[in-house]
C-alpha cells in the first residue's frame, strides 16, 4: 500500500470514529431513559389524577381505605375532592385517588401506571370497574395482600356512594380470574367493614 493510500485509509477510519461517537452521543441526549421515560409518564398521569379529582361539583371529604400489609388490614385516610354529582363519574374519581396513593404513607391497592378503561352502575347497584392490564402491575404476592387490594377498591366506592352496593372487575374488557392467583375475581364483591383498621 503506497504512503498516500495509508494516510487516506487512517483518515477515513478517523472520520468514522468521530461520526460514530458523535451520532451515539447525539442519540444519548436526544432519547431519554427507559426509566427516566416512565418516571416523566407516572408523573404526568399524577398531575391529570389531581386535575380529574378537582373537575366535579361542590368538594366533599371521601374517606379511602388504602391497604397496610405488614398489619394485614385496611388503613382510612380521607381527602377532600370536588365529587362529581354523576355516579359514574364519582367512581371513576374515587379510583383516581387510590391510583394516586396514599398521602400518608400506606400501600397501594392500584399501579400509578393503571389506566380505568370503563365504568358502569347496574340498575341493582353493582358498579363495574374495567382496569387496564397494569392494574396487575408491582403487586405484592399473596392472598392476603390481594384480598387487601380488592377491598382497597370495593370498599372506598361503596362507603363514599350509597347507590353502589358491590363491585366487580373487568381487565382489558374481560373477566379476570383473579388479580394473582388467588381470590376468584368472576363474581361481586360486597364492601367488608371488618378488615378496616380501629381506630381509637
Amino acid at each position: 500500500m503506497s504512503r498516500r493510500a495509508l494516510i487516506l485509509s487512517v483518515a477515513v477510519a478517523i472520520v468514522l470514529g468521530v461520526g460514530t461517537y458523535y451520532l451515539m452521543s447525539l442519540r444519548r441526549h436526544m432519547a431519554p431513559s427507559h426509566a427516566s421515560t416512565l418516571r416523566s409518564e407516572q408523573k404526568a398521569r399524577t398531575q391529570l389524577n389531581e386535575a380529574a379529582l378537582q373537575a366535579g361539583g361542590q368538594a366533599q371529604t371521601l374517606t379511602l381505605y388504602f391497604p397496610s400489609y405488614a398489619d394485614g388490614n385496611l388503613v382510612a385516610e380521607t381527602r377532600s375532592v370536588k365529587l362529581s354529582s354523576d355516579n359514574v363519574k364519582a367512581i371513576r374519581q374515587i379510583l383516581l385517588a387510590l391510583i394516586e396513593g396514599s398521602h400518608q404513607g400506606h400501600g397501594s391497592a392500584l399501579s400509578p401506571s393503571t389506566t380505568i378503561r370503563a365504568v358502569f352502575l347496574t340498575s341493582d347497584g353493582t358498579a363495574i370497574v374495567d382496569l387496564s392490564q397494569e392494574a396487575l402491575a408491582d403487586f405484592q404476592p399473596g392472598i392476603e395482600s390481594e384480598s387487601l387490594a380488592i377491598y382497597s377498591i370495593v370498599d372506598s366506592v361503596c362507603a363514599n356512594l350509597p347507590a353502589a352496593k358491590e363491585v366487580k372487575f373487568l381487565v382489558q374488557g374481560q373477566e379476570a380470574q383473579t388479580l394473582d392467583g388467588h381470590i376468584d375475581l368472576t363474581g361481586s364483591f360486597a364492601p367488608e367493614p371488618s378488615l378496616i383498621a380501629q381506630t381509637h
